[in-house]
């Protein structure tokens, strides 16, 4: 049995693929996603886990309103996606009940952010603040970089991933050596005080970056400085960006297609034909093929070696997924929000949008980090904690609270099934636990319900290779140019008409939707498309 044809069909109704038909379509193209869930959305999606209480899993948004050309081109507010930017951004607690550290967001006064760290040194205080202006210019560099196909090697910049780094350094007046090393150099480098070290230890990996991963330097200056402080809550939860992401595709034409499983991309005369679904309907496309799932079940799977030949099959089996990035989420329904110890100093403390808790001293926050990159459950159960209906009402019934702290985790093939399910079933209570004695409220009697969410989880249901949200690890070798690797790095997959537009892509998952847009970018010069609103007025990107 065959469907109609389409110009264009898109494998996978993520934020990406489903950013890029929204595009295509308004370009003038016929276009068609086919989801193998049964809606749209993938990682940018909301459980209600425990009914009545919703909880994230991609939380922390430093793209959309401000920086994301999608949200404006497509008319996203318009069509559901609103943010809150809480005014206390990000701060740790600690058990001993001393003073929290609290970092305010960019349009606060940044003096705040100064006074909160310098109870514990005037040097650490003033070289953030001074170092968080630079970070508001440097901004603006990486969201062109994040918005931009990657700028490919040539004679004049054969580096390009390592010239943005220095350029970075550069900029915030840092010696270039620190790009090359780990975040905890470059912490060690800035900042003198154990209390200061540990919530930064903890807050750079957010951005993917490890405290002692290598050449982690340039990513962790960039996600202490201009991310830490420039997150937002989505209203009514980050499936509300998928849903008005998918509305504007819907307004524009697009026919989505849910429930409906890709089994193969066909390939004819050299050239992307069209799709085979699970059923055994087969779909014709015109003009092109995307496919937005990873890049590995694309090539292994979807195409194979007869199609795409043995390097292709070789450079996709060694796309690298995690330890960075596999996450581990614990959601819990509360009768009262947690009330720290610290908060007797600073009461701003129990209402920061991104609370560490259950680490004291920076060694705490190396071991954690050390065990899961070596496929251990970290025994010190500290974690990233947000409380979103502190802000926002609708994450949880009249006078209740939802609860949910991130952690990373071993990779899905780390641990066997019945391990999983162990973690699953006692991992909130070793959380409870341990913060009890940063927040003495957080016992079992204030637990409405819990859910533990782990990297099989994110495996099997969302479909994340080992449960690595980010498509593959974003690591020098596997960055900018060079992602996911370099034959592929232009979004093309090697046959004509043939496109990915995953996370493992350029720049990387989260939401944004850069992928999708890049992709977009490279369709309209191969197809000769007309529409390209990043010409318009002063747009640098």
């Amino acid at each position: 049995m065959a469907l109609k044809a389409y110009d264009a069909i898109i494998i996978g109704g993520g934020l990406n693929g489903t950013c890029l038909s929204a595009y295509l379509q308004r370009a003038g193209m016929q276009v068609a996603v086919f989801e193998r869930r049964y809606e749209e959305g993938s990682g940018i999606h909301t459980m209600e886990s425990i009914p009545g209480f919703l909880f994230n899993h991609a939380q922390y948004n430093e793209f959309f309103p401000k920086w994301g050309p999608p949200y404006h081109d497509l008319g996203l507010e318009a069509l559901g996606a609103r943010f809150i930017y809480p005014g206390a951004q990000a701060g740790i607690a600690f058990s001993d009940g001393r003073p929290p550290i609290i970092l305010y967001n960019v349009e606060e006064d940044i003096e705040r952010t100064r006074k909160s760290i310098a109870v514990y040194s005037r040097h650490d205080a003033d070289t953030f603040v001074e170092l968080r202006k630079r970070g508001n210019i440097a901004q603006g560099i990486f969201y062109k970089w994040c918005y931009s196909p990657p700028e490919m090697p040539s004679e004049k910049n054969p580096d390009p991933w390592n010239t943005l780094a220095n350029a970075l350094m550069d900029l915030f007046g840092l010696p270039r050596h620190l790009a090359r090393g780990t975040t905890r150099d470059l912490v060690e480098y800035l900042f003198e005080t154990p209390e200061f070290r540990t919530f930064l230890y903890k807050l750079s990996p957010e951005w993917l970056t490890a405290p002692e991963m290598m050449n982690g330097g340039a990513m962790g200056l960039l996600s202490l400085f201009p991310f830490s402080q420039n997150w937002r809550l989505s209203i009514g939860g980050t499936h509300t960006v998928a849903h008005a992401m998918a509305m504007a595709a819907i307004r524009e034409g697009v026919h989505f297609h849910e429930s409906s499983r890709v089994v193969e991309i066909l390939v004819g005369n050299g050239r992307a034909t069209g799709v085979r679904l699970a059923d055994g309907t087969t779909v014709t496309a015109r003009k092109l093929v995307a496919s937005s799932a990873d890049v590995r079940q694309t090539v292994l799977n979807l195409l194979g070696e007869e199609k795409v030949g043995p390097l292709w099959m070789d450079r996709a089996r060694k796309v690298r997924y995690g330890p960075f990035g596999v996450l581990g989420s614990s959601q819990m329904a509360l009768h009262e929000a947690p009330d720290y110890k610290s908060a007797r100093h600073d009461p701003a403390i129990n209402k920061t949008f991104y609370t560490v808790v259950g680490f004291d001293e920076p060694e705490e926050v190396l071991q954690h980090c050390r065990e899961q990159e070596s496929g251990k459950v970290p025994d010190i159960a500290g974690i990233g904690v947000a409380v979103n209906s502190l802000w926002d009402p609708t994450y949880a019934p009249p006078g209740k609270h939802s609860f949910c702290g991130w952690l990373f985790m071993p990779k899905a093939s780390c641990l066997s099934r019945e391990e999983w399910r162990e973690v699953k079933e006692t991992y909130n209570d070793r959380i409870l636990e341990r913060i009890c004695r940063w927040a003495p409220n957080m016992t079992r009697k204030n637990v409405i319900g819990d859910y533990f969410y782990t990297p099989l989880d994110l495996q099997e249901e969302k479909f994340m290779p080992e449960g690595d949200y980010t498509g593959g690890i974003v690591v020098p070798g596997q960055i900018g140019h060079e992602r996911p690797f370099p034959e592929a790095a232009m979004y093309r997959a090697g046959i004509e008409g043939l496109y990915l537009c995953g996370s493992g892509m350029h720049p990387m998952g989260g939401i944004s939707a850069c992928v999708g847009y890049n992709t977009y970018k490279v369709m309209s010069e191969d197809f000769g498309l007309a529409y390209k609103p990043w010409e318009k007025g002063e747009r640098e990107f």
